[in-house]
């Protein structure tokens, strides 16, 4: 019999970010959710993100974060991992966000560094023990030194898979030098997946050894973002360069202004969810409809804005 894959090896690929669809009302709107997730799954993505930054998690309460994920994973079915952004500023709240998740079917849990309180390395060390130890999931340390303040530094990742706290990171600090660091601080052989956080870096960061990437353009074309990372796995960097250009230049409209503002406008152009988010986050201006139109045409001309999937 062959042994089941670990969760390690099945993040590779393109996983997306998914948003939190809402209604004009403001309130959840689980049927586009639904629908959502279901054209990343017919247009080839190869895991899913719920309730990550790109899905508004700070604005969402306990209640619609277990029905947003629950929905995601309902509608998966187990075709592509599921995983399930459960980190906080608080290593106890961490760690109960993961218990409960744990109990809605997702494969692993994406923890972010703790942010504000600015811990030390050995801080950060332990508090993604803590998490792999009692939250009953594998855990994906997410490394935003931008938005967090804190930064979990190769040695220090290097000790937590060393200890199988952590099967997976994903690094949005857009620097192909702590790639090649993290490459060289991991064990010989580790059973882990080293996943970029940023659409810009794709083809580089799988060049220098990491295995995919966490996105948030694939929420538009998730085809193309999952063909762009197999043909820089497989070394085919002269079909890569074109597609990686296209997916920078849609990229570079999509964060116009704080995610996901751009990129629900983008959405809803193509007819897939309103543009709807939550305070603090306003609506998508003009001007900021304006640069994503124009991005959606020259990506895809004449099906942008007819609803626009790749």
């Amino acid at each position: 019999m062959t042994a089941p894959a670990s969760i390690a090896s099945r993040l590779h690929g393109a996983l997306s970010a998914i948003v939190t669809p809402f209604d004009a009302h403001g309130d959840l709107d689980l049927k586009a959710l639904s629908r959502l997730v279901e054209v990343q799954l017919e247009r080839g993505i190869d895991g899913l993100v719920a309730c990550g930054t790109t899905g508004e998690t700070p604005t969402l309460d306990a209640d619609e974060q277990e029905k947003v994920i629950r929905t995601v994973v309902e509608v998966v079915a187990g075709r592509v991992p599921v995983i399930a952004g459960t980190g906080s500023n608080d290593t106890r709240a961490s760690v109960r966000n993961t218990a409960k998740a744990s109990k809605w079917g997702v494969d692993a849990a994406l923890v972010v560094c703790p942010y504000y309180n600015k811990p030390t390395q050995e801080g950060l060390f332990r508090h993604f023990t803590a998490v792999a130890r009692d939250g009953g999931l594998p855990v994906v340390a997410y490394n935003v030194p931008g938005r967090t303040v804190s930064d979990l530094l190769p040695e220090t990742l290097g000790r937590l898979v060393e200890d199988k706290a952590v099967v997976a990171i994903k690094d949005a600090t857009a620097n192909m030098i702590r790639t090649t660091e993290i490459v060289a601080a991991l064990p010989a052989n580790a059973d882990f997946a080293l996943l970029s956080g940023d659409d810009f870096t794709i083809l580089p960061f799988v060049a220098c050894g990491g295995q995919g990437v966490i996105s948030v353009v694939s929420n538009i074309c998730p085809g193309d973002t999952a063909r762009l990372v197999r043909l820089a796995a497989a070394g085919q960097y002269e079909e890569a360069r074109p597609l990686h250009g296209r997916i920078v230049a849609l990229s570079r409209a999509l964060f116009c202004s704080s995610n996901p503002i751009p990129l629900k406008a983008a959405l809803e152009m193509g007819g897939w969810c309103q543009q709807v988010t939550r305070l603090p986050l306003e609506g998508a201006s003009e001007e900021v409809r304006s640069v994503v139109r124009t991005a959606l045409e020259a990506y895809a001309p004449g099906r942008a804005l007819d609803g626009f999937m790749s």
